[in-house]
């Protein structure tokens, strides 16, 4: 099976509410937080992309980072949700479903 290719402005546009959610479900580093979105089928999330916001997501408060140490390589930043951030997550994802419901009737029309 094929890998959907999202227009490149649709990524960006969700991107940091995918991030915000991944890191939602569990603390993760963000190696692991790309290969999730790339599962999840949003495509490769190269670090040039991801690190920038996941820096802004921890300016705002809304994750927390931590060092560990590597069992077998070298140490990794992780990141886990705040108080504040589910807080975020929340609002952000009823926003999205209000957005994406007002897209979807409007392109409706046009069918």
């Amino acid at each position: 099976m094929t890998q959907q290719t999202w227009p490149t402005p649709w990524v960006k546009g969700f991107l940091e509410l995918a991030v915000l959610a991944v890191i939602g479900r569990a603390e993760t580093y963000g190696y692991e937080l790309s290969k999730e979105l790339t599962d999840a089928g949003f495509g490769e999330v190269k670090g040039g992309t991801l690190y920038p916001i996941l820096g802004r997501l921890e300016e705002a408060g809304l994750v927390t980072t931590t060092w560990r140490t590597g069992e077998h390589g070298p140490g990794r930043k992780y990141y886990a949700i705040t108080e504040k951030g589910t807080a975020e997550l929340s609002l952000r994802a009823l926003n999205w479903d209000r957005f994406s419901a007002a897209v979807t009737d409007l392109v409706k029309e046009q069918s």
